[in-house]
């Protein structure tokens, strides 16, 4: 085996009086593509951090090849600079590599760098990452923000790039494709699989079976020697003594295992009234924002019981579809009949439910009481917040201090208490651990009613899906039985011709309500003949403002989502209430300032419609 380009040897590191890492070995080679897999909160992103140089540990060794490149990917990278062109270079990449990884991410190197939605930033890192020609590709949830065709570019480039990589990320299927050796992240340590990730759930199921082996053999040793001890044995010869030290030995063992042993994710999800055996049909749908045609003369039949998984590219309109499916939204042309006694339970992409002057009791409760009615009887609520990984300590935070994956699980715990026959999920997997995951898939895979399922996550479809609809940005919209996988094989060549990239660009930003997904402003809108005296075009101070609402709404979610990484950080209100406190009313102002902009900008952008401008 080739000597390492990078190593931790022995490493410790401390969170105050939380151990983080104890004694932690991991080291890589040159090529090697790797995953780094834990439960949220384990410590992945800071040990990539450590990798990287950017925090020293309090004891061991970290060891980096004599010249060897290091590039770290973070979660929340920083574009800056006048244009992406400027921003992938200011790391000594040279001009012709960073344009040529800019083009094959999708990207303008002339664009500028403000108002860049989530996935033009994560595509904006990743590929000043790859022009810099790394040696070690350090990547902390690089899917992020990312459609399918945007993450089988980046599955591409990183089997064609000849430097080594290791890859935080939950997205299973990415994984799958991409890594050839797995470090686990668990209890402080990380042990190391020397295969792809699709055998680390068997191998890590074995491990944890062992473990419980060893904790119940401990519990009956520490059973035995309490019986002595309680026997009346002074302890004062020696090898009384001796004994004596075993048995409080054992006793901190157990202590420390039940400390560190996981937290116990329970869901479930209350069952409604029986719907009618029809949920939805739709017969000949039209729609079109403009000239752009999200939708046109589709037809479907949903079922009771079925689990419709709907897929595209960012910005084609998934969202749209769903509104109209659900009467919503009214279609241009073709009609929606929906079905009998429908209960239905609807968690957002943008988690726009959640708002920032809430506490999470407010949440759970509807702003009064203690109790929750969780499948049709009382609960307290901060017994049912257990079952969702929230501390009691935590239910009465503001919203604005919850992580990503946090602020999922709320709306998880929400509405799956209350009782729904129809469950409508947008981008439910975002930022959610891999033991999330599977529970959310178990749960969903029981689930006696109907589900619509939104999603990136090429694994997640696959295991739940009974058809798949697909739309291609141009109108036209295909549905198929089956996952993903059946999908793309029974209909080769669907994505072939993507939309022009700037379609992409319109990937959900943070902080946007239900009413995202409508489509940027047309360019060259023409006035159309006929309508007598009725104005055929906005007048020039909408069309000026509609501009202005489309920077604006392009910019907010940049702030938002910087000051969400600073909210973060975990030490930040114990370090610094006040700053915690200015940060958190920041992000309320920008969210409002977002969920206003973008209410105004689709009653100018529908006022634009109707005058068929």
């Amino acid at each position: 085996m080739a000597a390492p380009i990078l190593a931790l040897k022995d490493v410790r590191l401390a969170d105050g009086a939380t151990m983080l890492f104890d004694g932690v070995d991991l080291a890589i080679e040159p090529g090697v593509r790797a995953s780094l897999v834990g439960r949220n909160g384990a410590g992945k992103s800071t040990l990539l951090k450590m990798l990287a140089g950017q925090i020293q540990p309090d004891a061991g060794d970290r060891f980096a090849s004599p010249g060897a490149r290091m590039v770290f990917v973070p979660q929340e990278p920083a574009i800056t600079g006048a244009t992406l062109l400027d921003y992938a270079t200011a790391g000594g990449a040279a001009a012709h590599e960073a344009e040529a990884e800019l083009m094959a991410f999708g990207l303008d190197p002339a664009k500028g760098t403000q108002g860049l939605s989530g996935g033009e930033i994560r595509r904006s890192a990743l590929a000043r990452g790859f022009a810099e020609q790394p040696d070690v590709l350090l990547l902390d949830e690089p899917t992020n923000h990312l459609d399918i065709f945007a993450i089988q570019v980046l599955e591409d480039r990183l089997t064609q790039a000849r430097c080594a990589a290791l890859i935080v990320s939950h997205d299973r299927a990415f994984l799958e494709r991409v890594t050839r050796r797995c470090f686990w992240l668990e209890s402080r340590k990380v042990r190391r699989l020397d295969k792809g990730f699709a055998a680390f759930d068997d191998w890590s199921e074995q491990i944890l079976a062992t473990e419980a082996d060893e904790f119940r053999r401990l519990n009956k040793a520490l059973e035995r020697e309490q019986h002595w001890l309680e026997r009346g044995v002074t302890g004062r010869r020696a090898r009384n003594e001796g004994r004596r030290r075993r048995l409080i030995a054992m006793r901190q063992q157990k202590a420390t295992v039940l400390k560190e042993a996981r937290g116990s994710l329970s869901m479930g999800l209350a069952a409604g009234d029986t719907s009618g055996k029809r949920v939805a049909e739709a017969k000949g749908l039209t729609k079109a924002f403009g000239e752009r045609v999200i939708v046109k003369g589709f037809s479907t039949r949903i079922q009771r019981g079925d689990r419709l998984a709907i897929v595209g590219p960012n910005g084609a309109g998934k969202t749209t579809l769903v509104k109209l499916l659900l009467g919503e939204l009214k279609a241009d042309a073709g009609e929606v009949k929906l079905g009998t006694g429908l209960q239905i339970a609807y968690i957002d992409q943008a988690r726009g439910e959640l708002k920032e002057g809430q506490t999470l009791w407010d949440v759970l409760t509807d702003g009064g009481g203690d109790q929750i009615m969780v499948r049709g009887l009382p609960r307290h609520v901060a017994g049912y917040a257990k079952e969702f990984l929230f501390q009691d300590k935590q239910l009465r935070q503001p919203v604005s201090s919850l992580s990503g994956g946090e602020r999922n699980r709320l709306l998880l715990a929400r509405a799956l208490a209350r009782p729904a026959n129809l469950l409508v999920l947008d981008e439910p997997t975002n930022d959610l651990d891999m033991e999330t995951l599977d529970l959310l898939e178990d749960l969903l895979a029981d689930f006696d009613g109907t589900l619509i399922l939104v999603s990136h996550d090429r694994d997640f479809i696959d295991r739940l899906a009974t058809s798949t609809i697909a739309l291609d940005g141009r109108g036209k919209v295909v549905e198929t039985p089956g996952g993903w996988t059946d999908f793309m094989g029974q209909n080769p060549g669907f994505f072939e011709e993507i939309p022009p990239q700037s379609l992409r660009d319109s990937s959900p930003r943070a902080g946007a309500s239900r009413t995202a997904d409508p489509p940027p402003p047309g360019e060259g809108d023409q006035a159309k003949p006929g309508g007598g005296g009725r104005p055929r075009k906005l007048s020039y101070k909408d069309q000026r403002r509609l501009e202005e609402l489309d920077a604006l709404v392009h910019r907010l979610p940049g702030e938002i989502a910087r000051l969400e990484a600073q909210l973060a950080d975990p030490d930040l209100y114990r370090r610094d209430p006040a700053g915690f406190d200015r940060i958190m009313k920041a992000g309320q102002k920008a969210r409002a300032e977002l969920s206003a902009a973008e209410d105004e900008w689709l009653a100018l952008a529908e006022k634009r419609e109707s005058l068929g401008s």
